[in-house]
């Protein structure tokens, strides 16, 4: 096999960014779909090619990445494609980011554990090594059963999480985290008001309750950002009533400690004494 292209089950490959502009090696192989992990697309002298079908998924080789988002669509596109001809999964190396892909599918595909995916996947293409927040993924997906479900708690925190690592890298507050902002209450739903108005805040089921020895804490309560928020425009900051004005709460991206000793991240609070 080529160095820069491993075949991992049956017209599944795995390679790097070399494999995947080589006509010669996309020829030898009988490639019909390419799946890119990366920062940039294939140049045109391959997407150009009416034989093979192409998919670009944008992201750096970075921890604080989500592909957990994109794992259902790497599962479809990979599945079209091997019951149609044969498969290449890339990024630069075909290290990390494809690596990932190819696992995803194959825990997917066949009920296989991220550890037993990862064996297969290292036993044909020895240097794999997804990144400890890829890895981290993989592992949630397991958890999942391999169903994304973008509504379940545990997930839309996981993906709050990667945005903290993103702002820990230096970078902005990604635009792809808009869906995690939850709409204003409607005037009728059960949520946390403010005490001064009145004014609906956040429904009661967009909070992330906490414990304090054993028993659910009152102290805080940690919420799901809203769009009344405006959590994008900084990382830390006061929240105040949108109708009155009245302080109610604060945010920190970077996480905060209620007085329990539970500690949030990141954080989005009300305050009990401003908020019923």
């Amino acid at each position: 096999m080529h160095e820069d292209l491993d075949e991992i089950v049956p017209r599944l490959y795995l390679g790097s960014w070399e494999a995947a502009t080589d006509t010669n090696i996309l020829n030898k192989y009988h490639i019909t779909h390419i799946l890119t992990v990366e920062t940039s697309p294939l140049p045109r002298s391959i997407t150009c090619f009416r034989h093979i079908t192409t998919k670009f998924i944008e992201a750096l080789d970075l921890p604080s990445e989500d592909l957990l988002s994109h794992f259902d669509d790497i599962y479809a596109f990979i599945e079209k494609g091997l019951n149609t001809g044969a498969v290449l999964v890339h990024c630069y190396y075909g290290v990390s980011r494809s690596a990932t892909a190819v696992l995803a599918y194959l825990m997917k595909k066949y009920g296989w554990s991220f550890s037993k995916a990862f064996q297969k996947v290292k036993s044909k293409r020895r240097f794999v090594y997804p990144n400890e927040g890829f890895a981290a993924q993989l592992k949630l997906y397991q958890d999942f059963g391999c169903k994304i479900d973008r509504n379940e708690k545990k997930c839309k925190l996981f993906r709050l999480k990667l945005v903290t690592e993103k702002i820990k890298e230096g970078r902005n507050i990604p635009r792809n985290f808009l869906d995690l902002v939850q709409p204003d209450p409607k005037k009728f739903t059960d949520s946390f008001k403010c005490k001064n108005c009145h004014r609906a805040l956040v429904a009661k089921i967009n909070q992330f309750p906490h414990e304090d020895k054993s028993r659910e804490c009152s102290k805080i309560y940690f919420v799901e950002p809203t769009s009344w928020m405006k959590v994008t425009e900084l990382t830390k900051g006061e929240l105040y009533c949108p109708q009155c004005s009245k302080r109610v709460g604060a945010f920190n991206w970077l996480g905060w400690r209620c007085s329990c000793d539970f500690k949030m991240t990141p954080a989005f609070y009300l305050d009990p004494s401003e908020a019923y």
